[in-house]
């Protein structure tokens, strides 16, 4: 329980009606969870608007409304602050709730387009390697130092942020390090925050359904650096060409990290097999489990984080060489008839085409690339014919197929894919609306040393078709059928 008073520090309000000395014991934003002396923020959302469920919010307990405008009718013993912003307003009074939790351990933010899941989770790793206990919230799971909640956004919602922090700090975890997605920085869920680091990945095409254009998608996750505090520290890619971008006006310290230019946490590949890369990070050689030249960004990342957050450089590069993929992202493995298979979240043009010139550059010789690709309906329709020309250009058949297609029309997807396949690759490819035969067709096709690429769905162990979500696992269902052909 905490005094409204209490939990209104550093919100931008308007006006107030009725007494803040009264006591809330939830902070809902969601109607329907309200209970006895809940706070009810009333958001204005893209399908709902959270100020037509006040009446009902308050039917159900509430004592305390906070909005943008206020409703006709003021109920007698509700308090009602208005507020600049809902959205901000929630985040600030969630971390005030819980008496700011994230400024008693060290927050670690990861946001870009592809990497977030791989760095923040690899950090997790290496830091429980080292000895601390570690957070985690990441698109594919929550921990709390060894318990696992199940993750259902890349950033939780503002109040589950919180709510996960003062978890960690009640145990004594000491770093937690949390994907930073743009649609919750828009929609301010990271505001109230206290971060000791940021980390920008990359910037490619994607959410441009949300952002409308690149340049919107850019500056949000701008105004993450922008928002970081002077004791801070903003580590970003400065091969891709938005790094100096995000350090335009950061007052955090600056530090950047590359492969092909001078920079403060440099990489070279040396070698790069389905068994692992062999790196010199600055200057010394390591061997590591992970594949390709974009997890050799995400391991020099990690070990620029590290070293930033004080471990020792030769510790650090030990628990670098113990560090295991994550789920779904270029996780493979060969079966005992020589297919060897990879499941990758690879859902924009970027992720696909490095996961593709990767297997490109390790295989040896004349081996097929079998790709298995989709789209994701009601999402960013921009990307794909993207994406069905660099699967077929890279690869040696292509089987278009149904990723989520949701409340859209599956077959629709797969022809807007079909229309970036340029002429001379139209023979490579075919389409297969059922996601299974899909994937059992690619079996048919491979042969003993060839490589099926399973792209798009990664770690997800569900499939959405008509707002019905059924179970569906990539790495099931290849297991499964290269089994079969093996017996």
């Amino acid at each position: 329980m905490r005094l409204i008073k209490d939990i209104l520090y550093k919100v931008s309000i308007n006006a107030i009606y009725g007494s803040t000395e009264k006591q809330v014991q939830s902070i809902e934003f969601d109607s329907r969870e309200v209970k006895s002396n809940s706070l009810f923020v009333a958001q204005k959302g893209l399908v709902f608007d959270g100020h037509k469920f006040i009446d009902k919010a308050i039917s159900l307990g509430a004592s305390a409304i906070v909005c943008e405008d206020l409703p006709t009718k003021i109920v007698e013993n509700v308090t009602y602050i208005q507020v600049e912003d809902s959205n901000s307003a929630l985040a600030i009074i969630a971390s005030n709730f819980y008496d700011n939790p994230s400024s008693k351990l060290k927050l670690v933010g990861v946001t870009g387009t592809n990497g977030k899941t791989t760095i923040t989770t690899l950090l997790y790793q290496l830091f429980q390697k080292a000895g601390y206990k570690t957070g985690l919230l990441s698109t594919v799971k929550i921990m709390v130092d060894t318990f696992q909640y199940e993750a259902t956004h890349t950033t939780p919602n503002s109040v589950l942020i919180n709510k996960y922090l003062n978890e960690m700090v009640e145990l004594g975890i000491d770093y937690c390090f949390m994907e930073v997605s743009s649609h919750g920085i828009h929609q301010k869920r990271t505001e109230g925050l206290q971060f000791s680091g940021g980390v920008f990945t990359n910037l490619t095409h994607d959410h441009l359904d949300y952002h409308k254009t690149f340049k919107e998608y850019r500056d949000v996750k701008k105004s993450f650096f922008d928002g970081l505090p002077k004791s801070a520290f903003a580590l970003v890619n400065i091969d891709d060409k938005n790094g100096g971008v995000m350090l335009q006006n950061t007052i955090a310290k600056k530090y950047g990290y590359a492969l092909k230019t001078m920079a403060n946490f440099k990489a070279k590949i040396l070698e790069n097999q389905f068994s692992g890369l062999l790196l010199n990070i600055n200057g010394n050689e390591v061997w590591t489990k992970l594949t390709g030249s974009f997890n050799a960004y995400n391991l020099v990342a990690v070990y620029g984080v590290a070293n930033l957050l004080g471990l020792d450089s030769t510790e650090t590069l030990t628990h670098i060489s113990e560090l295991e993929s994550v789920s779904g992202r270029f996780q493979h493995f060969i079966s005992s008839n020589g297919i060897t298979a990879v499941i990758d979240y690879a859902h924009t043009p970027d992720a696909l085409k490095n996961v593709l010139e990767t297997i490109n550059n390790i295989k040896t010789g004349n081996e097929q690339i079998i790709t298995v690709v989709g789209c994701g309906g009601d999402r960013d329709k921009a990307k794909r014919p993207i994406m069905g020309r660099i699967a077929s250009q890279l690869s040696t058949q292509v089987i278009f197929t149904s990723d989520n297609p949701r409340s859209e029309n599956p077959q629709s997807i797969i022809e807007e894919i079909e229309a970036g396949v340029e002429p001379q690759n139209f023979k490579k490819t075919v389409s297969i609306l059922d996601r299974e035969q899909a994937i059992k067709t690619a079996t048919k096709f491979a042969h003993n040393g060839d490589i099926i690429l399973i792209a798009g769905k990664g770690h997800e162990t569900y499939q959405e078709v008509n707002g019905k979500r059924s179970h569906f696992d990539d790495y099931e269902k290849i297991t499964k059928l290269l089994k079969s052909i093996e017996s």
